[in-house]
């Protein structure tokens, strides 16, 4: 008699990856009967403009960063998942121009469907991405739960000079996006099983690519502000680093990188719903010029673990690529300016 097989991690998700986060409309329009709390000089940065995580001063050359981050199942191998969502979690710290120290592990798991074995693949792929990233995982909290979730509170440090926020954008900067689009399509195409092995590859080699540029970015003089891009699409990143900076963004679509074979999938029908539910939420704050409904499809994609979105200075341009490149971010590109004015243009 044949042992019965595990179901695919996917298979046990309502949604996948950054995928799972609450459409950023939906989420404003909680938040918004939040009761205010005092906010003492020493944070920072805390939620008024959603950056990707607070900052608590401790001292005047010292500062530390505090994030969380999971999710449900964006791939079926359990380890190729750890590694997913410890890298996006850890992607909060360096994009606010921190060095993680250490993180503490969120863990939920249906401890009746899947196997100990499995389980343990998990938080061994999510172990080896924070060793990618020097860090130890030092503690965490578990529960049983309905779906597979997995995540991390990643900490880091950084000094406030270098410190950098997705609000300091300046008219006439440049913007320059660190990882190519396309990681919701792929996810997409795979539950449906038609991501071929060459497709799968480039998703994972995106996804576990740790955003380590962060801190080398961030002393840059002509860097004014960074963020990284995921859940709500690079249309809804851009668009927040516009509301922060009381600035217009421009994007030049045509330089935008896309994975390989995503424009092609995504043509086939693979796009993820949350995909509509982040353009429900804020397409109405973007004009596009000439643009199809695929296009905006890709600009709203959700980014699981997705690149750095910079803005910068005209002169600073190569030395932000150069950094980037010394990082293995090959096809990081310029892909618009910051402009006078509000809101966000594609075309």
């Amino acid at each position: 008699m044949t042992e019965p097989t595990e179901p695919r991690l996917t298979s046990l998700a309502h949604g996948g990856g950054c995928g799972c986060k609450i459409a950023p409309g939906v989420l404003d329009e909680i938040l918004r009967g939040s009761t205010a709390l005092p906010v003492p000089p020493e944070l920072l940065v805390g939620i008024e403009t959603s950056d990707d995580a607070a900052v608590w001063q401790l001292n005047a050359h010292q500062a530390v960063v505090a994030t969380t981050d999971f999710f449900m199942p964006v791939v079926d191998d359990p380890r190729d998942f750890g590694r997913i969502a410890a890298t996006n979690a850890i992607s909060d710290v360096y994009a606010m121009g921190a060095t993680p120290i250490f993180a503490l592990a969120l863990v939920g798991m249906p401890v009746n469907t899947l196997s100990r074995a499995t389980i343990r693949a998990i938080l061994d792929g999510g172990a080896e991405a924070c060793r990618a990233a020097g860090i130890p995982i030092a503690g965490g909290h578990t529960i049983d739960s309905v779906e597979p979730i997995y995540g991390l509170v990643a900490l880091g440090i950084v000094d406030p000079a270098h410190l950098k926020r997705n609000r300091n954008a300046r008219p006439k900067d440049r913007l320059v996006l660190g990882k190519p689009l396309g990681v919701g399509i792929y996810s997409s195409a795979l539950k449906k099983g038609v991501l071929d092995p060459d497709g799968y590859a480039a998703m994972i080699g995106s996804t576990t690519r740790l955003n380590s540029a962060g801190p080398d970015l961030a002393r840059l003089s002509g860097v004014h502000a960074m963020t990284d891009v995921t859940g709500f699409g690079l249309a809804g990143h851009a668009l927040e680093m516009a509301r922060g900076s009381g600035c217009g963004i421009r994007i030049d679509w045509p330089k935008v990188p896309l994975l390989p074979g995503v424009r092609d999938l995504a043509e086939a029908g693979h796009v993820t719903g949350a995909s509509a539910r982040n353009w429900a939420s804020y397409g109405a704050e973007v004009t596009l010029d000439g643009l199809t409904d695929l296009d905006q499809a890709l600009l709203s994609d959700p980014q699981t673990s997705g690149g750095l979105l910079v803005a910068c200075d005209q002169d600073s341009v190569p030395a932000v690529l150069d950094c980037f490149g010394r990082h293995g971010f090959d096809q990081a590109a310029v892909i618009g300016s910051v402009t006078e004015g509000a809101g966000l243009s594609i075309g």
